[in-house]
């Protein structure tokens, strides 16, 4: 559990579309909240180091995406999927993984990941500065539940995906316990 209780309270910079743009790229910058995200809401957030990556695009995001219905009949408002990534980049992502239901919620300047103390220095595979895979449920902006995975640290050789993913997170929902990560949905090709 992080030593906060609470998510922090920042201003996201996304992109949504805008039919009264002309031409090919109708979308305008809008600024979300944390507030305007998780209040009076059940969210399920999780965190990952980057999209267009094996991991993140074979398994991590796909499962949520697949599990959605039955996230929302327990109770699930909404999910979300949180990367130190630009708009840009998370938009292209979720076009090319076909995301249609989970919020892929780019983080771009780090600063939500970094008040969570989920910051982690990738710059050994040439990253930077990442979020350090976990996920957690948010209820009413308080943090009710939250997996980290093993190993956190700065640097970390390895990518561990143990217990963020989407079955650890219904299995909590439902009170059982969790069979373990499930098969990659998807081969990733990158």
């Amino acid at each position: 559990m992080p030593v906060i209780e609470r998510v922090p309270n920042v201003t996201f910079k996304t992109r949504v579309r805008d039919e009264s743009i002309p031409g090919p790229n109708p979308y305008r910058w809008q600024d979300l909240t944390t507030a305007e995200i998780f209040d009076g809401k059940k969210v399920v957030v999780f965190s990952l180091p980057g999209a267009f990556t094996p991991t993140c695009s074979s398994n991590h995001l796909p499962r949520y995406e697949e599990l959605y219905d039955e996230f929302k009949a327990q109770g699930v408002d909404s999910i979300i999927c949180i990367s130190v990534n630009d708009a840009f980049v998370m938009f292209q992502w979720g076009k090319h993984v076909g995301a249609k239901n989970v919020f892929l919620l780019p983080d771009g300047n780090g600063e939500f990941t970094r008040k969570m103390g989920m910051l982690v220095n990738k710059s050994d595979i040439g990253f930077g500065m990442r979020s350090w895979r976990y996920s957690m449920l948010v209820d009413d902006g308080k943090i009710e539940a939250f997996f980290l995975e093993s190993d956190f640290g700065d640097n970390c050789p390895i990518d561990p995906f143990e217990v963020s993913d989407a079955d650890t997170m219904m299995a909590f929902l439902k009170g059982v316990e969790p069979a373990g990560v499930s098969e990659a949905r998807f081969a990733f090709v990158g």
